[in-house]
């Protein structure tokens, strides 16, 4: 499995939230330490979300594997021994837990690395909404004039981030238009 003396990629655990400071430090100090030729590329999954709040949508960036990157770098070298100055390198970062794999981390298959890039691919999907509501889904509402009351979402409109929910008051059934940060889904 190991493609020895070749670029591969591999995945390295970081703090959780400190993925993009793992990622300028390792460009930072590779130039440094004159690795440049062996760590070659560090990719942050993500996918982008939308979400209107307050009647406002606004678009983030939603890390796909929160805690870890990707590395494509030559860490076995062409004997299939790990060439230790890229391990002590990416291990000794701040930021950095380790490889995932242990002592000796596996690549990243091809396939599976093209799937992860596919999944971010902002061209093809567009925005995603943040918070996926189906029809016929029960959900509590957490705030405004129905408070607490629990609905069943009867129509989904995700381009103004709003729900039609059946909500039953005093034993009849009404229909309550909410946004999306309006509800939680039900336990």
């Amino acid at each position: 499995m190991v493609n020895n003396g070749q670029a591969q990629w591999f995945v390295v655990q970081t703090l959780s939230g400190h993925e993009k400071r793992a990622r300028e430090m390792i460009l930072k100090r590779r130039t440094l330490e004159d690795l440049e030729d062996r760590i070659l590329q560090i990719e942050i999954p993500s996918e982008k979300v939308s979400e209107v709040r307050r009647g406002r949508k606004t678009t983030s960036d939603r890390k796909l594997y929160p805690g870890y990157i990707l590395v494509q770098m030559k860490l076995y070298d062409a004997t299939g021994k790990i060439d230790n100055d890229v391990w002590y390198f990416i291990r000794g970062l701040q930021s950095v837990i380790g490889f995932v794999g242990g002592d000796r981390p596996v690549p990243v298959a091809e396939s599976e690395m093209a799937q992860i890039m596919a999944q971010g691919k902002p061209e093809e999907q567009g925005s995603k909404p943040k918070v996926q509501f189906e029809v016929g889904e029960t959900v509590i509402i957490k705030d405004g004039a129905f408070e607490n009351f629990e609905g069943v979402i009867e129509n989904v409109d995700p381009d103004r981030g709003k729900l039609r929910l059946s909500v039953s008051i005093f034993g009849r059934s009404t229909p309550v238009e909410v946004e999306y940060w309006q509800v939680e889904h039900s336990s």
